[in-house]
């Protein structure tokens, strides 16, 4: 194959989990990378291009981490499938990268000793290779690739300059590389076998692999403090209380800017065009609609920022072991952690992320709770309340009240979804023990910015692309049922009160009204079924129709006028248990393989909202918050 072949050159990269693998994916692509599903399954597939030195064009794919070639969860099985060619929409590997954490070599050896039975071009890569050498790990390279048999190469994929030598690797092994085969002729190994594998590879390490006589000690001594029951748990509540209070604090200043943008372009719009309808699709439809979501990206990427630090770091393993106790009590499997931890994104991700649960009831129980953690599409609904009704200001001198508010709504989000578990545990699966939790905890490392960025990048450029699609379109039905029909000649009353928006929300206004909800929430929860944030988008548009520039530009003020405080902590329940979201129901559909357990989800989440809901108000008003 030469550099200047049509076809790219296809490298598949395998490892076990925490073994920097992404962390070399990113470092190989850059941002030139894309995010989907294998069709059929909902296990993330990630792909992407690089050039190598001699102008190769090569193709990159990341499979999913895995200890072995058994397959035992979907995303396992994607990761075989791929490397012995039996996926017909993917490319056959024409290269695998086993990539290892040179500071823990003994799981991933065996893993690679799998893979060289497959037949496969490998070509094995010590990641991480600074680290191992400052922790006194010494690797005969030669010696090894020796004994192995296959090429191997280190690499330091987060230093400038770190996969230099894998890449000149992979050029040379390109330049005389043959079609690979389509069928490697691979069995299953059994358990024997495995065990044989497991004896090599720790032969091999021990000829080749120099370890020092003190182990590594600064991760064991941070954990001594970060995993204890009492010590670790009060850090981790305190981690996540500070990433809600910056999501307030730190963002505050990024959302004015853009809530005056925004102002700025409706103001230039109306002295610019003539009245009509295209002004008021302009303005009242897309500004004001688009507008009154897009202003809340900073707190969504502050969101993913601590996240995704958190997860570079090496901290969330250890949030799941320190959750594992109280997970287990409400019926949880301590995998269940990483998915539902996931979910205060976006459900989606965190019921794909299930995948990973080998046992269907867990799995099960998992995607049924998943949606009730607080995801990111709540956040625009929580900040316009919260920012509408709850005073900015600092209590016991230095809480931020509106960010201890949001932190009580993410707290009921989790609390509910214990014990919605438990319930299920008690009345579905009551003679059932999750298995034991078993987790390798990886060492501490500083946070990869680049890592870190282009994961930001991603998660903000899907938010912008949902708000240009789906909730686009949810404003332009809005702001046409708003609009129309026209008010007759000599009408008196709001435009809208005589629209298709208004007929809807009446309609639907007697089954809401309990809960204190008035025919303009009605008519925003409608189109919030798309997603939830769409509501925000929806009233702002309601709204701006209703009343003007005045109320686009101040939806928040609009709602404190027209709302009581009542209703705006009804509406805050509502949210923390709604099924807002058909995306979300129709993974769950997909990932289940069952109508049933989608309506279940739907059902039971609707039933939690309305009573809630109920409560919340009819509370409310007793302790004279107000009707309204």
């Amino acid at each position: 194959m030469s550099s200047v072949d049509s076809q790219p050159f296809n490298l598949a990269l395998v490892g076990t989990p925490n073994s920097g693998k992404t962390s070399l994916f990113n470092a190989l692509t850059g941002s030139r990378q894309k995010v989907a599903n294998y069709p059929g399954v909902t296990v993330e597939r990630k792909t992407g291009l690089f050039t190598t030195p001699a102008g190769r064009v090569v193709s990159l794919v990341d499979l999913p981490g895995t200890y072995s070639l058994r397959g035992r969860s979907p995303d396992e099985e994607i990761t075989r499938d791929v490397v012995l060619g039996r996926k017909s929409d993917e490319p056959v590997p024409d290269l695998v990268l086993c990539v290892a954490d040179s500071t823990n070599l003994r799981l991933t050896f065996r893993l690679m000793l799998e893979l060289k039975s497959t037949g496969r071009p490998l070509m094995l890569v010590l990641n991480m290779y600074d680290i191992a050498m400052r922790r006194g790990v010494t690797v005969d390279v030669e010696k090894l690739s020796a004994q192995l048999g296959i090429p191997v190469v280190t690499s330091i994929a987060v230093r400038k300059g770190g996969t230099a030598e894998l890449l000149k690797r992979t050029d040379e092994f390109a330049a005389q590389a043959p079609a690979p085969e389509t069928d490697t002729h691979w069995r299953p190994l059994s358990t024997s076998e495995l065990r044989a594998l497991q004896r090599e590879a720790d032969r091999i390490i021990g000829e080749c692999v120099s370890l020092p006589a003190r182990p590594h000690t600064l991760t064991a001594q941070v954990d001594r403090v970060v995993l204890h029951p009492v010590a670790g748990l009060l850090i981790l509540v305190l981690i996540l209380f500070v990433m809600f209070q910056a999501v307030f604090s730190w963002a505050q200043p990024i959302m004015e800017l853009i809530s005056g943008g925004f102002e700025a372009l409706g103001a230039f719009v109306q002295a610019n065009m003539p009245e009509g309808l295209l002004q008021s699709f302009l303005q009242n439809g897309v500004i004001s609609g688009v507008g009154s979501v897009l202003v809340f990206l900073p707190q969504i990427i502050i969101i993913f920022l601590f996240i995704l630090l958190l997860e570079d770091l090496g901290y969330m393993a250890r949030a799941a072991f320190l959750m594992d106790r109280i997970m287990g009590g409400a019926g949880l499997h301590g995998r269940a952690f990483i998915p539902l931890l996931s979910s205060f994104a976006c459900a989606i991700p965190g019921i794909m992320a299930t995948r990973v649960i080998d046992n269907r009831r867990d799995r099960l129980t998992t995607i049924l709770i998943a949606p009730l953690m607080t995801c990111s599409a709540r956040i625009p609904v929580y900040t316009l309340i919260i920012s509408a009704f709850v005073p900015a200001k600092e209590v016991f001198g230095w809480i931020n009240l509106q960010g201890l508010v949001m932190f009580g709504l993410y707290t009921a989000g989790i609390v509910s979804a214990l014990t919605v578990s438990a319930l299920v545990k008690f009345f579905m699966w009551r003679d059932y023990e999750p298995a034991p939790f078993m987790l390798e905890l990886p060492d501490y490392k500083l946070p990869r910015l680049q890592s870190v960025a282009i994961g930001i990048y991603i998660r903000a450029k899907m938010f912008l692309q949902r708000a240009g699609t789906t909730i686009f379109s949810m404003m332009v039905l809005i702001w046409f049922l708003a609009s129309f029909p026209r008010p007759p000649i000599g009408a008196t009353e709001p435009a809208i009160d005589y629209s298709l928006a208004s007929i809807i929300g009446h309609a639907v206004e007697p089954v809401l009204a309990p809960l204190g909800f008035n025919w303009q929430i009605a008519v925003a929860l409608i189109p919030g079924m798309a997603a939830r944030e769409v509501a925000v988008a929806a009233l702002g548009t309601v709204y701006a129709i209703e009343g003007g520039k005045e109320a686009a530009e101040q939806i928040g003020q609009v709602l404190a006028s027209k709302w009581s405080l009542a209703t705006a902590l009804s509406l805050l329940a509502w949210f923390v248990f709604a099924p807002q979201c058909a995306s979300t129901l129709a993974v769950i559909k997909r990932e289940t393989g069952s109508w049933r357990w989608m309506g279940v989800t739907f059902i039971y989440m609707f039933a939690l909202a309305y009573i809630a809901s109920l409560i919340t108000y009819n509370v409310a008003v007793a302790v004279a918050f107000g009707a309204g």
